[in-house]
């Protein structure tokens, strides 16, 4: 019996992941209706979203991480032996990237401001910040199909994390390009999205690729929800960071 329940939810697993792909991309186009987050201090909603999804990587993607570095230095080890740790440089390399995109962003839309243009982001630098996004989210939307760890449960723990995540990003993307990102940037992601789950339902890559592609994951999920909690200006909540960040540990570890 055991058996044919799990063959059985194997099989509507894709089915699944695609309800959650379109999911995921309905809070990219909706989440701005939710006037309830916006203003100062920041909502204790938006700061336990960040924590869910950073005791997510910590807790359940890092020592799966851990696990996966040692057969990826093994497959490589011929090849790029001078590398010891390609899982944790892949992470390194996500969370630099999306700081820089940060910064990038900051300063843009203090030389518009100082130019008179309004407090948003230049033509060029929402752009690129668009386009590292969507390659974000379609790699969100391809570890729907393709996990570190198969199953329903891993399923539902990484699309909640997930979801919760994106309604930070949201939040932040919009603030930093306001108009535009509702008119346009909204809907890119929100495609992206479903075009990394068709391209997941389509193809499948190695177990070593996939762990470097969780890898990159985990670093920007990291940055992105802590660059929205420590500047001071926001008056985030840290208990609210702290209590979701506990309650969805304490689930990791219990289940």
């Amino acid at each position: 019996m055991l058996l044919v329940a799990e063959s059985s939810s194997l099989i509507y697993l894709p089915f699944l992941s695609g309800i959650m792909a379109l999911i995921l991309a309905i809070i990219h186009i909706f989440s701005g209706k939710l006037l309830f987050l916006k203003g100062i201090p920041r909502n204790a909603w938006l700061s336990i979203g960040s924590g869910v999804s950073v005791a997510y990587i910590f807790v359940h993607i890092l020592p799966e991480l851990s696990e996966a570095q040692e057969t990826v230095n093994q497959a490589t080890e011929q090849v790029l032996g001078f590398l010891e740790h390609h899982v944790y440089l892949v992470a390194l390399l996500g969370m630099s990237s999306f700081y820089g995109l940060e910064k990038a962003a900051l300063r843009s839309r203090n030389r518009n401001q100082k130019a008179g243009n309004g407090d948003v982001t230049e033509p060029e630098i929402f752009w690129l910040h668009i386009a590292f996004f969507a390659v974000y989210n379609a790699l969100i939307g391809y570890l729907l199909v393709h996990r570190e760890e198969p199953g329903l449960l891993s399923l539902l723990l990484f699309f909640l994390a997930m979801a919760l995540h994106f309604v930070v990003n949201d939040y932040g993307l919009r603030e930093n390009h306001k108009h535009i990102y509702d008119h346009v940037g909204r809907w890119i992601l929100a495609a992206a999205i479903i075009a990394g789950w068709a391209i997941g339902i389509g193809t499948e890559i190695d177990k070593n690729s996939l762990a470097l592609l969780f890898a990159f994951l985990a670093g920007g999920v990291v940055l992105n929800a802590l660059k929205e909690e420590l500047p001071e200006n926001r008056e985030s909540r840290f208990w609210a960071f702290a209590l979701g960040a506990a309650i969805y540990a304490t689930l990791l570890i219990a289940i």
